[in-house]
């Protein structure tokens, strides 16, 4: 019976199998592995609720199988169900007991949900049971690469690379790590690589990006943006990625008509930090972080759980224009009160916390209902750099419309048009925070940031690039590079290609 759920979840025959592993756990009541099947049944089945009963039955089993945990570990993040998803790994036993690909699965669940402190444990102790094993070492140095390690980051990269060159990834996660010079750079290697027979895609793009970053550091612009374009080439050819569906996205968000706000109006505040991706919501994050009064939480995908909750429906990503047509007429206040029970674990007692993951502005017009008391400080910056920015980012599999000149302009239209159009309807909720202002008068800035949110200004929020905190972004480098006021744009030695970008100015 379970070879038969398998071929029919093979077939994409979601219900066949559902009804399938259902016929098992009638024979095998609360059998873990069955359960961790239908969880992912249900997901991609599309019933969110369902699929999170699942996983948390799975959970309730107290199993200690290290295949099913592999496997359950993500489930349970899936859910953001963060208790859970700790009190598995602690059940598995202390880190000496559990074995290297359990400690992995561990370590990355855990950076998932925003703490790399308690993920390197995970990974030292992969490590000392092997210290040469690259997938380790590779784990390790992006972790270490969150906690600013950036020494230890290189070390492990370095051997990872010794052990293993034909794993693309190495190359990439060295590149970003330290500015190249035209004596220490990785150019020739990186180039080899690429003609390494058997190159995937996704080996390609990590590569490539790699090879762009160091040739960018070396100025050498003309090979930088071809290295730049084969990157963006190989990645979007992995991704299933339609701007009509897109553009669907946003004009039915525009149209939406969220009821009044009915969510609770106690407990702690939510500070909402988004915009693009690339806008400086980390750099703000950092700032509030400085505060005795705000717990900075990093990237949360909580509140999308709640209106995934809320409208029993498990979208691919921050939101779908299928969760937007069932949000009609459905409660928002189950939603917020969902997201705030949610990272109530978190919080340490704290009267205010950020959550800074940057889409979330596709989902103000839910947040304004379900959070009557959240606050919304949007990001804004130049569009130019702002794109340009994205283009020259490898995101995981986020952000699809990242890695073509014209996808990318498009979507930057469509979040400026949306924008102006949640500040319309929720007039005096949302904050407008230019980074380039940030940059040059942090003060004034804060100072208006922290009496938007309700909080007295506190001279520790300006010495964030003291800050020890992990940083789980992209910007884990650059945001402890400190200020870098730059004499030209980033985008400026690569303006003749950039003529798609270049009209969002006009």
């Amino acid at each position: 019976m379970l070879a038969s759920a398998e071929a029919l979840a093979t077939k994409q025959d979601w219900d066949g199998a559902i009804a399938t592993y259902e016929k098992v756990l009638a024979q095998v009541p609360n059998e873990p592995y069955t359960l961790v099947q239908l969880s992912y049944m249900y997901s991609l089945r599309g019933n969110y609720r369902r699929a999170e009963e699942f996983a948390l039955a799975a959970a309730r089993t107290g199993t200690t199988d290290e295949k099913i945990l592999t496997e359950l570990l993500p489930r349970l993040r899936t859910f953001n169900r963060g208790p859970e998803l700790l009190a598995c790994i602690e059940r598995a036993g202390p880190p000496a007991r559990m074995s290297i690909p359990l400690l992995i699965a561990a370590g990355a669940q855990l950076s998932y949900l925003n703490l790399p402190e308690r993920a390197i444990d995970y990974l030292d102790e992969a490590r000392r049971a092997d210290p040469d094993y690259p997938t380790t070492l590779l784990a390790r140095t992006q972790i270490l690469t969150y906690l600013g390690r950036f020494d230890e980051a290189g070390q492990d990269v370095e051997r990872a690379i010794r052990r293993a060159p034909e794993i693309a990834q190495g190359y990439w996660l060295r590149s970003g790590l330290r500015r190249q010079t035209a004596e220490r750079n990785h150019i020739d290697a990186i180039r080899r690589e690429l003609t390494r027979p058997g190159r995937t895609a996704d080996d390609i793009a990590l590569l490539s990006f790699a090879l762009h970053k160091e040739l960018d550091d070396l100025q050498r612009y003309d090979e930088a943006w071809h290295a730049l374009m084969q990157a963006c080439r190989a990645k979007r050819s992995r991704l299933n990625y339609d701007g009509r569906r897109m553009k669907q996205l946003f004009d039915v968000l525009s149209t939406f008509e969220p009821g009044e706000a009915t969510g609770a109006d106690t407990g702690p505040t939510p500070i909402f930090i988004v915009g693009m991706h690339r806008s400086g919501t980390t750099l703000l994050e950092q700032m509030l972080a400085g505060h005795p009064e705000v717990a900075a939480l990093g990237e949360l995908y909580d509140f999308t759980s709640g209106m995934r909750y809320a409208t029993g429906h498990h979208c691919k990503g921050v939101i779908d224009a299928t969760l937007v047509e069932r949000a009609h007429g459905v409660d928002l206040s189950v939603a917020g009160q969902r997201y705030l029970d949610g990272v109530q674990w978190r919080l340490g007692g704290s009267r205010y916390f950020t959550d800074k993951l940057p889409s979330n502005f596709l989902n103000i017009g839910f947040i304004a209902s379900a959070l009557p008391r959240a606050k919304i400080l949007h990001m804004v910056r130049d569009p130019v750099a702002t794109c340009f920015s994205n283009l020259r980012e490898l995101f995981s599999d986020a952000n699809p419309y990242s890695y073509d000149l014209g996808e990318l302009a498009d979507y930057y239209g469509w979040y400026a048009e949306l924008m102006k159009h949640w500040h319309a309807r929720f007039a005096g909720r949302i904050l407008d925070v230019e980074y380039a202002r940030l940059l040059t008068e942090p003060e004034t800035q804060l100072r208006r940031v922290a009496e938007f949110c309700g909080l007295s200004f506190d001279p520790a929020m300006l010495e964030f690039d003291s800050r020890r905190r992990g940083v789980v972004t992209a910007s884990a480098v650059q945001v402890r590079s400190g200020v870098v006021i730059r004499d030209a744009p980033k985008w400026a030695p690569y303006q003749q290609w950039l003529a798609p970008l270049l009209c969002l100015n006009r």
